[in-house]
């Protein structure tokens, strides 16, 4: 009768006993080697519909990306992509590799746009791991990481470092070995000006942009508050977040996030420079093309439900070699959350003020 029985065993079903994982937790502060480079996944076409749903959440009115006809009467061929939606669509290749795991994201510096992006445009990443520090906690540690997107050509549209602070595998492991990259302070503005090509100012109308303040009306030390509120939705930020195929468990996983310090999501800190940014139209509706980004720090975490508010410094105003069209800001954008921004509130002795939720450096181009 034996013989008769179905046969179940796995060696002669074919079937293994225990199927091998096929998915991946993420990467953990261990996993990391300096000088290693990490290929992310997945290339990413640029739409308009991608365009459009940007404007949908954020409402940035620059006008060179809001009208292929303004940009085309400057000398564009089209309205190019949001330097920050660029930004945001290549940070997000980076996540599932670099930051999946991460406690927060803890800054950037020497961020470079180097060519503008077009909708049909298709953008990929890569990574180069230029930093790892353990934490004195022994639970975590910081990644420091040098990103590269480009183009479907190979060119190179951005290049930018990240720091970012990611847990262990095993707390209390010490780290193989540490190094702390030497960043620059700043982007030098002679290295400023290859993502915007030679602009036929005759058509530049101010009207039409919305501001009559160009480049040469604004000096060093001037604040200015951008007045506007804005309060972020939890649906807002999901679908932000999605957009950029960012897949960062804090700011997804409602269930998971119970157990952490906060005991709820994180809204990522992009969608908190995309807001502040957009905000900054009111006051700055010429500086219509970020240049560069200099610093970025994350003070504090923003959730949904909070308001965020925005005022900016002038740090340093320059000629750009070579450019009549174009002159550059320093901009320091300083983001609140439930505090309006008309005292310019930043720091309180050598600690940032309540409330205060980003400190971003950048440099802005407007027209001369």
């Amino acid at each position: 009768m034996s013989d008769l029985l179905p046969e179940t065993s796995a060696a002669k079903t074919g079937v293994p006993k225990a199927s091998a994982a096929k998915t991946s937790p993420g990467r953990f502060f261990e996993d990391f080697r300096l000088g290693e480079t990490i290929v992310h996944a997945t290339p990413r076409t640029v739409t308009a519909g991608d365009v459009s749903l940007y404007t949908a959440l954020y409402g940035s009115r620059f006008a060179v990306q809001s009208s292929d006809a303004f940009a085309v009467a400057l000398g564009y061929p089209g309205a190019p992509v949001d330097d920050l939606l660029v930004f945001h669509i290549v940070f997000g290749k980076t996540v599932p590799d670099i930051s999946i795991n991460a406690v927060a994201n803890l800054g950037y510096a020497d961020g470079r746009f180097l060519k503008p992006v077009y909708p049909g445009d298709t953008l990929s990443a890569a990574s180069e791991v230029i930093g790892l520090k353990q934490t004195s906690g022994g639970d975590a540690g910081i990644v420091y990481v040098r990103s590269i997107g480009r183009n479907q050509h190979g060119e190179i549209v951005l290049s930018y470092a990240r720091w970012v602070l990611v847990r262990k595998r095993n707390p209390g492991t010490p780290a193989e070995f540490e190094a702390v990259p030497e960043l620059p302070r700043a982007v030098l503005p002679e290295a400023l000006g290859e993502s915007c090509p030679a602009l036929s100012l005759a058509g530049y109308d101010d009207g039409l942009a919305g501001s009559a303040f160009r480049w040469g009306d604004y000096q060093a030390g001037e604040r200015i508050d951008h007045v506007d509120g804005m309060t972020v939705e939890e649906a807002e930020h999901q679908i932000a977040t999605r957009l950029y195929q960012n897949t960062a468990k804090v700011h997804f996983d409602g269930h998971g996030a119970r157990e952490t310090r906060f005991g709820k999501r994180l809204i990522y800190g992009g969608h908190v420079i995309s807001l502040a940014r957009a905000l900054s139209f009111n006051g700055l509706g010429n500086a219509f093309h970020i240049a560069a980004i200099n610093a970025g720090r994350h003070v504090a975490p923003l959730f949904a439900g909070d308001t965020v508010y925005a005022w900016s410094e002038v740090l340093e105003a320059a000629e750009l070699p070579g450019r009549e069209d174009v002159g550059a800001l320093r901009l320091r954008l300083v983001a609140a959350k439930n505090l309006p921004c008309d005292e310019h509130p930043l720091k309180l002795g050598d600690q940032y003020a309540e409330g205060v939720i980003l400190d971003f450096d950048y440099w802005a181009l407007l027209p001369r």
